[in-house]
């Protein structure tokens, strides 16, 4: 038996997130079992989405987080790491700034991912090998700053596409105009020619929906579950959210919006069933940082 363990850094623009992950190989299989998540809720896009640029109150906050992280990979002796920025890096005037000066101080080397880069790696997570391969799928990854959506079904991406939609831009009214049509109008076509499309949910705040439905026996929501949800958080106070239902701060006013998203793409889309495997942008990482492990070298002449 071999245990390799791998890092992934999640910059996203609500939070940040350290997963490690162990991979056990044994008799030619492997094993992939998540060992500790940590989570930093910076939110960079509050800055960003608004002025363009990271203040230095946030950049030495992300500084700060990412030499702790540098000092837990060391400690945990990853195999490898990968650390991937998100919208709120993407749009920040000062993002390539702060990525020099985080590798640095850090030694952390750290990716601006294009959109349609973050759906790639979510769609490597390899969701096909639990799903029905015979039915049509959008995933859906809803941010603080861009909402990801991947049309595919057999095993075979056909279509993906990055929205300038997310839970913080709501929050702060940064939606560019005429946004929420275009993923309407997206959905619209792709219903025209694809028959009972099913969701598949991705991040923190459509896993905390469901917890709220809990319990059950599969992981899957369908349209008027979650919109009773909805209506029942929606009647909250902010306070009452974090209290009675267990929500951190920087969670209970971005819930709401995200169902909101969540729901649209649903009904949009002609669709009734979300599916919640809980995974995302960083187990993505860890699936593709293994993968690369343990390809074959070319050795170099």
């Amino acid at each position: 038996m071999k245990i390799l363990k791998f890092a992934a850094i999640d910059i996203g623009s609500n939070a940040i997130r350290l997963l490690f992950s162990n991979v056990i190989e044994q008799n030619g299989e492997s094993y992939l079992k998540k060992s500790s998540l940590i989570r930093v809720p910076i939110r960079l896009g509050a800055d960003t989405f608004i002025g363009k640029i990271i203040s230095p109150e946030k950049e030495n906050k992300m500084v700060d987080a990412m030499i702790a992280f540098r000092k837990l990979m060391d400690v945990h002796e990853v195999v490898a790491y990968r650390a991937c920025a998100t919208s709120a890096m993407r749009e920040a005037t000062n993002g390539k700034k702060l990525i020099q000066r985080i590798k640095k101080e850090a030694d952390i080397q750290i990716d601006i991912i294009s959109g349609k880069e973050e759906a790639d790696i979510i769609f490597s997570n390899k969701l096909t090998s639990i799903l029905d391969p015979t039915k049509t799928y959008l995933y859906v990854d809803v941010g603080g700053g861009s909402t990801e959506i991947t049309l595919f079904s057999g095993g075979i991406s056909h279509f993906s596409c990055s929205f300038d939609v997310g839970t913080i831009k709501i929050l702060k009214n940064c939606v560019p105009q005429n946004e929420f049509i275009r993923i309407k109008e997206c959905l619209i076509d792709i219903r025209s020619c694809c028959d009972n499309i099913e969701l598949i949910g991705s991040g923190g705040n459509i896993n905390k929906l469901f917890k709220y439905a809990s319990p059950r026996s599969e992981r899957k929501l369908n349209y008027h579950e979650l919109k009773e949800i909805h209506s029942t958080f929606n009647s909250l106070t902010y306070d009452d959210l974090m209290i009675k239902h267990d929500m951190n701060p920087d969670r209970a006013d971005v819930i709401i919006p995200a169902a909101t998203i969540f729901l649209s793409i649903l009904e949009w889309a002609n669709a009734n069933i979300i599916h919640i495997p809980k995974i995302g942008v960083s187990d993505g990482i860890i699936h593709q940082l293994y993968q690369e492990y343990s390809s074959p070298k070319v050795m170099a002449d």
